[in-house]
């Protein structure tokens, strides 16, 4: 009931949750609401009308239009909700678990364990990330899979930081210490006492970092290092779109819906994840709650 007074009480934050849940609809009915062609090797895979370079405005057959080569709009994307969750969530669960082993180890065992560790932690926050991330995929090539080792690789390292924080203020507490004086092992204090209580911000910043994933991903499909070409992603579309951002002298916005259809679908993903965080944060976070 506390939850539900708090999410009555911030209409941005419900509206963030109501938009995503209309995101994770969509991604769940997406081959019934874009059911895929009979030629299609894979769902994923954009399907056309032609190959024309003037993209179409929306219409019967296309009802978002078609970006330049005559993709289809809206089938990019209903199914490119699938491939940002994938990445998102993709990214998020594998830096968190990554961040959470070496902040946790950082922290609890202190002393040149946790130097060596945090330095290569600030080594690593040291690279560009958007740069490093882009050199990594064009290495590794494109793709999903290669996208979110290159994201994951130099994503996890706040998260070590904000454990770390955490373990050192949790693990001074009356009640890890008397643990920890019955003779309790390392491992259970670790899993058992220390963790759960010092586990929430990475929660919160997991949830935040979702969406910056996802607009990241489509910065590197943009830069034409992401996904494989026809693939259903947000940040596909809007690569299709570069040339006609604007339009020809008489007419500048005339090729408006290449470009406002996937970019109002990242910013909206963006933005709910966003609110999310805020909402955890403030329900989670005791010291917020008084």
């Amino acid at each position: 009931m506390r939850v539900v007074g708090y999410l009555l009480r911030n209409p941005l934050s419900l509206l963030g949750i109501l938009v995503l849940v209309g995101f994770v609809a969509v991604a769940a009915l997406a081959p019934v609401i874009a059911p895929p062609e009979p030629y299609q090797t894979s769902p994923y895979e954009i399907p056309r009308s032609g190959f024309r370079a003037t993209p179409q405005p929306p219409s019967a057959r296309a009802l978002l239009g078609t970006t330049e080569g005559q993709f289809d709009i809206y089938y990019g994307l209903v199914w490119g909700t699938r491939t940002a969750f994938k990445i998102g969530l993709g990214v998020v669960l594998i830096s968190t678990l990554i961040g959470a082993v070496v902040g946790a180890i950082a922290a609890f065992y202190g002393g040149m364990v946790d130097e060596v560790l945090m330095r290569i932690v600030d080594v690593f926050l040291a690279v560009p990330f958007l740069i490093a991330a882009m050199v990594l995929t064009t290495l590794l090539g494109k793709g999903i899979g290669p996208m979110t080792m290159a994201l994951t690789a130099f994503g996890w390292m706040n998260y070590a930081r904000v454990i770390r924080s955490e373990i050192l203020r949790v693990k001074e507490l009356d009640y890890v210490k008397a643990a920890r004086s019955y003779g309790t092992r390392d491992a259970r204090l670790l899993l058992r006492h220390i963790l759960p209580n010092a586990f929430f911000p990475v929660l919160v910043l997991a949830t935040m970092m979702t969406g910056s994933m996802v607009l990241t991903a489509s910065a590197l499909s943009f830069l034409g290092v992401g996904v494989e070409p026809g693939y259903a992603d947000w940040g596909q579309l809007i690569s299709y779109s570069r040339n006609w951002i604007v339009g020809r002298g008489d007419s500048p916005f005339r090729y408006w819906y290449t470009l406002v259809f996937p970019g109002t679908a990242i910013f909206l993903f963006v933005l709910s994840w966003s609110l999310l965080g805020d909402a955890l944060r403030d329900i989670l976070d005791p010291r917020l709650r008084t």
